[in-house]
């Protein structure tokens, strides 16, 4: 009898729109500091800042929580940008000479980022007829003329252009060229040389009608537009930069040679042949070029001289530097990164006599720098966004929701602690302009980013603005090989110039090993646990006072004396003993090492039982750290892994070795094809071969044709690599008694479930007897297709995952149902499968390779929360794959819900560094300075919603706004609107942007990342985790390429929300 397998007719309209009330896809914010900068300005009357990057993205702050975000359409770099003053405008020049004109639009209350016009300049002379200048071929640098809404262009030929702002249209009879300025220069300075290209066009502070012109060769003249002539002619050396003294009495120029020049427009001549006063700073030797100078006068008296290079071009030509001069006092600002630009904030009001500088900001290739002016040693104001994620390389992430206060204010106070500000440091962050218009979250999220220089940061995850609050560091408890650098670094502080380590972006570890692979927080103890790349495990603990105390130190060899395996790989850090000083946050109380010391693939915690797991590319060990005693280790290397001994920084391998186990593995594979008998896989291929076979009447929809799924070898190498650990107080031995439960998944598709005896607490005390903890191998689960075990979690009778730990005693979430059968959801790369317990037989599954032809790479639990109703949420599978698409399961059903695309499948490092949290959002790398923000939820969701106050008409802009298309975010996906509306058009102040909604009744029970029980929502994996399994992967066959090609132009086709029949 033939079985036929079809769906069901029509679908549920109910579940439909409920689907649409429970599941949207957004990406909402980018976190960081934009990857690879190119340009910078400042509005200093909105008081918001734009940066520029290569990739032609454009980012505005303002007030923390106050973003807007653009990017142009070509693939262009952002050489420059100026703001129209109080305009909200921006106009930007790329590296292709063309100019955009950006606005922000007010729509609804929100405001956003659009661009309005652009100007391409002609590719060649004559093009486009004789209407086009031909000397207009490249420009070099923009102007904008306040005086009569034209924008000055100097160009790479020596002319100057002229353009109307609000057309960006050239303004015939308005152009000055070179020919025209040599008229007005003497003729001994002609001979016969061009003057080359416009350095810099620089406007009159007092006359607008007035704009000093720079030459490269050094020429520098005043041009009068009204009168279209030369005022006044001034002959210096190669010139780099120009600048106004305040009252405009006073020009300012930098020169290639390392010097700058001040001249006087005092003289009553209309040429000036010497400077009043010229000097090289850093000379009598060669010198760099000083790329910028910037001259502010100061009501207290003297001024400030702030230039960017101009350091000795022998001693010190690499350094990246900007000195800030007044009077007396040289202070030689030493950046780990190059100089993009800066500028100062200071009075711009033309009634003022004082520039009055309150703040210098210098924009770095990797990091943002703001410095206090006003407050002795011009310290730097602690940046409330921009952070620079990538000071140190992340090897991993993990986020935390719904953090206690106590805890959060704990962690702010070690925070402040570690920075203190000076107390003569008033000034608070400078970029204030805007209004953040988002209420404040109810709840706290944390986002946890461990570090290769053994760092773990604490970031403020909350809201629109990422904010750091703390920095643990575990080097501290390492003998490093590097200490004496600081001694150096001491002797050389009396040494010219007087250089001062500026900036927290440091790429340098002192020792690879240091490096951090795996983060678990417990928000109800403040305990942790750091897990290393030398098979270091710290379990920590929050303290509010510094202490001074020894670290216990215990190894566990988790070969467990296996004869024929000899570690190849790096050696194990060694501890420092005795007591040592640990300030005010966490403090670690104990060390496990383990044996081999191999990176640590896989961690958790269990706070309530004093109990951490961790395991290797060798197997798993289970640590009692109340006791500071071992409890169980497991070696779960296969004969043949040969690779889980050479680790990750051996320099053993060699390409001849890896190619002689490559072609192994083919002729391997080949013969087993030729000689298949009957075995463990033998249902397999029945399975297989009915499928192809089956046939169905043809008024019957079919499900897609599942793909032939071969098993993985078990000898593969790397097999034994645990992947994930899980707590869980379940039913394993019988279905009558429910006890401590321990579960490991590996690389080759095992299952291990250990039984374990805590001894309980006693009544109203939280610390457990001093007995031993015991573990006995319960249960041993072989998947079939031996497919990597990503997650596992375990369900109560309702079908909702275990809370966390201490959350049912404290009575913060509602107790697991216990009378009813559990079961334990296994994730592998392949499939998803539930199985009762305790008998641990199959229940329900989903082939997501046979369906989809993808692979699981990140898998959690999470809450989605009505949008129509707060009380109405459901907990769901969220599933990230190789191709980059998001799917969310219900739970336990296992029937697709929804899936959206998110990720380029050639983004390897993004895919593996993707976080979910437990409200339905997540978090990937889309540089290494950036996370990109994304939301499942129709309901939960964080992103900027802020306003403007600008002076200018709009209403152009509002006609044009009813028919431009959305935002585009810089890295190219589409924005959503602002403000969520509601039926009447009107802001819906039920969605307001970062707020994180409470969980509902319903669910109280907190469902967690399945790959750590504790961590709340960490979904752990380094960004260092690019196997050659994801090579492959990523290239694939033609075939294969070919049809996800074709996969990706139907999702494209659909509509945003995707609904899975």
């Amino acid at each position: 009898m033939m079985k036929f397998r079809f769906r069901r007719q029509g679908t549920d309209p109910q579940r439909e729109k409920l689907k649409q009330e429970l599941f949207a896809f957004h990406k909402t914010v980018e976190h960081g500091f934009p990857n690879q900068p190119s340009a910078l300005a400042f509005d200093p009357e909105l008081c918001i800042m734009a940066i520029g990057t290569r990739s032609g993205a454009v980012k505005i702050y303002g007030a923390p929580g106050v973003e807007f975000t653009g990017l142009h359409q070509q693939a262009a770099t952002i050489t420059q940008m100026h703001f129209l003053p109080g305009q909200g405008r921006l106009l930007t020049l790329l590296d292709d000479s063309s100019l955009h004109l950006w606005e922000i639009i007010h729509h609804n209350g929100c405001a956003r980022l659009e661009e309005a016009l652009s100007f391409q300049p002609p590719s060649r002379p004559g093009f486009d007829g004789a209407s086009m200048p031909a000397g207009l071929t490249r420009i070099t640098v923009v102007l904008l003329v306040a005086a009569d809404d034209m924008v000055a262009l100097g160009t790479e030929g020596g002319s100057v252009f002229f353009l109307d702002v609000t057309t960006l249209t050239l303004l015939e009879g308005q152009t000055l060229s070179p020919d025209e300025v040599l008229r007005s220069v003497p003729d001994d300075y002609r001979c016969g040389k061009a003057l080359g290209p416009v350095e810099s066009l620089q406007g009159h502070l007092l006359d607008p009608t007035k704009i000093l012109i720079g030459y490269s060769r050094g020429l520098l003249v005043i041009w009068n537009q009204a009168a279209k002539c030369v005022d006044h002619v001034f002959l210096g050396n190669q010139l780099e930069s120009l600048c106004w003294g305040r009252g405009s009495g006073t020009i300012i120029s930098s020169h290639s040679d390392g010097s700058y020049a001040v001249w006087s427009l005092e003289t009553g001549s209309s040429l000036t042949l010497q400077p009043t006063m010229a000097t090289t700073p850093y000379g009598p030797f060669p010198c760099k070029a000083i790329n910028k100078i910037l001259w502010r006068n100061c009501e207290s008296g003297g001024h400030f001289i702030i230039f960017s290079g101009g350091m000795p071009r022998a001693s010190y030509g690499d350094r990246h530097c900007v000195s800030v001069l007044r009077a007396e006092t040289l202070v030689t600002l030493d950046f780990t990164s190059r100089i993009i630009d800066f500028f100062t904030v200071h009075s711009t009001r033309p009634e003022d006599d004082f520039d009055d500088p309150r703040a210098l900001a210098v924009l770095l290739e990797e990091e943002l720098v703001v410095l206090d002016l006003q407050a002795p040693g011009w310290p730097a104001v602690p940046a409330p966004y921009l952070a620079p994620l990538h000071s140190s390389a992340i090897t991993c992430s993990a986020h935390v929701a719904n953090v206690p206060a106590k805890l959060w204010a704990r962690i702010v106070s070690a925070g402040e602690q570690q920075s203190p500000q000076p107390a003569s440091s008033a000034l608070s962050w400078p970029i204030t302009g805007g209004r953040n218009l988002a209420q404040e979250p109810l709840q706290r999220g944390l986002l946890l980013t461990g570090h290769e220089d053994g760092t773990v940061r604490f970031w403020d995850a909350s809201g629109v603005a990422l904010r750091l609050l703390y920095k643990l560091s575990t080097a501290d408890l390492f003998q490093m090989d590097c200490e004496h650098t600081d001694s150096l670094a001491q002797a050389a502080e009396d040494d010219w110039p007087p250089f001062r380590k500026v900036g927290c972006f440091d790429p340098y570890s002192d020792d690879p090993r240091l490096g951090v692979q795996k983060v678990a927080l417990c928000k109800y103890t403040a305990q942790m646990v750091v897990a290393g790349t030398a098979g270091q495990v710290l379990v920590l603990e929050l303290s509010d006072v510094p202490a001074e105390q020894a670290v216990s130190v215990a190894s566990m060899d988790l070969l467990q004396d296996r004869e024929g395996f000899t570690w190849k790989g790096h050696e194990r850090l060694s501890p420092r003993t005795g007591l040592l000083p640990w300030p005010a946050g966490f403090q670690p109380r104990v060390l496990v090492q383990c044996l081999p010391p191999a990176a640590v693939t896989a961690v958790t915690l269990h706070a309530e039982w004093n109990l951490v797991a961790f395991g290797t590319s060798h197997g798993f060990g289970l640590f009692d750290y109340q006791r500071k005693s071992p409890v169980l280790a497991r070696c779960t290397l296969h004969p043949n892994d040969s690779l889980a001994m050479e680790g990750p920084l051996s320099r053993v391998k060699s390409l001849k070795k890896s190619l002689r186990q490559s072609f192994r593995r083919i002729r391997k594979s080949r013969v087993s094809g030729k000689k298949r008998t009957a075995n463990a896989n033998s249902k397999l291929q029945e399975a297989n071969a009915q499928l192809a076979e089956q046939a169905c009447p043809h008024d019957v929809e079919m499900t897609p044709v599942q793909r032939r799924i071969e098993p993985r070898s078990a000898d593969d190498s790397l097999s034994g690599v645990v992947r994930c650990l899980y707590f869980a107080d379940t039913f394993l031995r019988d279905a009558a008694h429910h006890g401590p439960t321990m579960w490991a998944g590996t690389n080759s598709g095992s299952v291990f479930a250990y039984a374990l005896e805590v001894p309980a607490a006693s009544a109203g005390s939280e610390k457990r007897p001093e007995r031993a903890v015991e573990a006995v191998l319960g249960k041993e689960v072989q998947l079939m297709h031996r497919a990597p075990v990503v997650a596992i979690a375990v369900l109560d009778g309702r079908g909702r995952p275990l809370p966390e730990p201490y959350e049912a005693s404290r009575d913060l979430a509602q107790a697991p149902d216990m009378q009813g059968g559990h079961a334990v959801l296994i994730a592998s790369e392949e499939q998803f499968k539930v199985f009762t317990l305790p008998k641990v037989s199959a229940k329900t599954k989903f082939k997501l390779t046979a369906h989809e032809g993808c692979r699981v790479r990140k898998v959690a639990l999470a809450t989605f929360t009505s949008v129509a109703c707060e009380d109405y949420a459901e907990t769901c599978l969220a599933c990230l794959t190789n191709l980059g698409d998001v799917h969310v399961f219900s739970v336990p059903g296992l029937r697709p819900q929804v899936h959206y695309s998110c990720i380029r499948k050639e983004d390897i490092s993004g895919i593996a560094s993707c976080v979910f949290t437990r409200h339905g959002q997540g978090f990937y790398l889309i540089s290494p300075s950036e996370f990109e923000r994304f939301s499942l939820s129709a309901r939960n969701i964080t992103e900027p919603l802020c306003s403007l106050d600008i002076t200018w008409p709009r209403s152009a802009t509002q006609a044009r706004l009813r028919e431009s298309p959305k935002l585009s975010q810089a890295n190219g996906t589409p924005n959503i609107i602002l403000a969520p509306q509601s039926r009447d058009g009107s802001p819906d102040p039920a969605h307001s942007k970062g707020v994180d909604t409470p969980e509902p009744p319903e669910a109280t029970l907190s469902p967690m990342s399945i790959d750590s029980a504790t961590s709340a929502d960490t979904t752990l994996d380094t960004t260092g985790d690019v196997t050659v399994e994801d090579v492959k992967e990523f290239l694939g066959s033609s075939e294969e390429s070919e049809k996800n090609l074709r996969n990706l132009v139907e999702d494209e086709a659909r509509a945003c929300t995707i609904l899975i029949k």
